[in-house]
């Protein structure tokens, strides 16, 4: 009876899950997205009970559609959308309030205070991430903030805190656990010595009973109970989405770089077993811990990659599908000096500007509709291109090849102009959802499905090659107006 990978990817817009076979191929698929919530200007929320069902729904869907029960499931794997924040009662289940998503910018008044306090130092050298809404610490304070009685029932060990990856292994099994890449994303742990830092906590005034334990990436997270899916399936292994995005690509030496391009876009190169303090705003992460100690990655992260067009689907509404910006944007040779800065919840690396707002400049009388879309398309790759060259600044040398992954990597209009822009090539694999197998590798490294990382490497191999094909001029000229156009957009604040 041949045996698969379960692949859970829990992201920011849609829930996925996907099977693999022992090649590292897709053997069945399933996905649904899931209702966005905007309750204020710059506020994200999800229902986390709807995230539950419906990542549970498509993976019964994926393995009905393969016609595969439990028992030919080797191991699952989870991967999900980072430092979006859960907090729920542990006898019931139940969340006391939506997830606050990581997009979400309700805290930056927290934020401000806490460096107005002088705490940046403390948190960047302890964590590696700067002060910003962005990450979980500042949410969860948020919530037993303002919840009733939330923070006496977190002393009493009646509540659970968890970001995506522990809720769902908590509805799956029962356990409350995370693993180093997901906590490393919280504000709240120690990346040098791997555990969650009281002083931290004390700070942000969160008890630490309400923490979920950590375990390695490739580890015993539990087994599904066996009413989910007819039997128990071992749950063993889990890394954020970037992070195994990383470990999907096979990054897995020093120097080694991927760029995902979804919801957002990050960035992330390999630094080995050191963590290294950005000079140049970036953050230090844990890449993985395979159980032999933590591993560290630099990263860049733009807030807004592909949810820019997803803006001109839903609230322009001058495309009726997403893909449609491909054929769109060929169709003008240019976007007739148009800049799009889509900073809707204010601009991530290398900027940390959480004020500024989405911005468009160089509209004329003759700016079309195709230039508009052209020039938003443009914005993802000029976004990813600040924060690859802070990335060669901080880690010392010339980066000369991208590995591309994500929805949007899809689009060969997007890649042939992150090339030009770049002016390196940019390489996509044969299996794009590197991220949801990445964290099947994991799972599957954890049951011996695969033998080793040098095993994983073989299944690596190139679908398509984009390399440079304009001249160094013309990118001088984008890139002075795109850094005009930022310098305009920050000129701007909301206050």
């Amino acid at each position: 009876m041949d045996q698969y990978i379960l692949a859970l990817d829990q992201g920011t817009t849609s829930s996925k899950a996907i099977i693999f076979d022992h090649s590292g191929k897709i053997k069945s698929s399933n996905q649904k997205e899931f209702k966005q919530i905007f309750p204020h200007p710059g506020w994200v929320e999800h229902n986390a009970e709807e995230i539950w069902e419906s990542q549970v729904a498509v993976a019964k869907a994926a393995m009905s559609g393969a016609g595969l029960t439990a028992r030919q499931i080797s191991a699952i794997g989870i991967t999900n959308q980072r430092e979006t924040v859960v907090l729920w009662h542990k006898k019931s289940g139940k969340p006391l309030y939506n997830a606050i998503v990581w997009q979400c910018r309700r805290t930056t008044g927290i934020c401000q205070e806490l460096k107005e306090n002088g705490h940046e130092d403390i948190f960047l050298h302890k964590t590696g991430l700067r002060i910003d809404p962005y990450f979980s610490g500042t949410k969860l304070k948020w919530l037993l903030d303002n919840i009733a009685g939330a923070r006496q029932m977190a002393q009493n060990g009646e509540l659970c805190f968890g970001t995506i990856d522990s809720w769902l292994i908590f509805n799956l099994t029962g356990r409350h656990v995370t693993d180093p890449t997901n906590a490393s994303r919280t504000l709240l742990f120690n990346i040098n010595n791997g555990e969650w830092d009281e002083q931290l906590l004390d700070i942000l005034n969160i008890p630490c009973e309400l923490l979920p334990q950590v375990i390695p990436s490739c580890g015993d997270f539990g087994c599904s109970r066996r009413e989910i899916f007819g039997s128990e399936i071992q749950i063993g292994g889990v890394a954020g989405d970037q992070q195994a995005a990383l470990f999907g690509q096979a990054c897995f030496e020093k120097g080694d770089i991927k760029n995902t391009y979804g919801t957002g876009c990050f960035t992330l190169i390999n630094t080995g077993r050191e963590p290294v303090i950005s000079k140049n705003r970036l953050l230090t992460t844990v890449a993985w811990d395979l159980g032999n100690g933590l591993e560290y990655a630099l990263e860049g992260s733009v807030f807004i990659g592909g949810a820019v067009i997803q803006w001109l689907r839903d609230q322009l509404m001058i495309l009726e599908r997403a893909s449609d910006s491909e054929n769109i944007a060929h169709s003008v040779e240019n976007t007739g000096g148009v800049y799009v800065v889509p900073a809707f919840v204010g601009l991530g690396a290398p900027y940390w500007d959480p004020l500024t707002r989405g911005t468009i400049v160089g509209i004329t009388r003759g700016t079309s509709r195709a230039h508009l879309i052209r020039a938003a398309s443009e914005s993802i790759a000029f976004q990813s291109r600040d924060l690859i060259k802070a990335i060669e600044a901080d880690f010392g040398q010339h980066i000369d090849i991208l590995k591309a992954d994500g929805g949007a990597s899809c689009n060969s209009f997007l890649m042939q102009f992150q090339a030009d822009i770049l002016g390196i090539p940019v390489v996509l694999p044969e299996i794009t959802e590197s991220t949801a197998l990445g964290a099947a590798y994991l799972a599957g490294l954890f049951c011996a499905f695969w033998r080793d990382q040098e095993e994983i490497k073989e299944n690596w191999k190139i679908k398509r090659r984009y390399t440079p094909e304009i001249k160094t001029e013309k990118r001088d000229k984008l890139l002075h107006g795109w850094q005009s156009a930022v310098t305009a957009a920050r000129s701007f604040k909301i206050t």
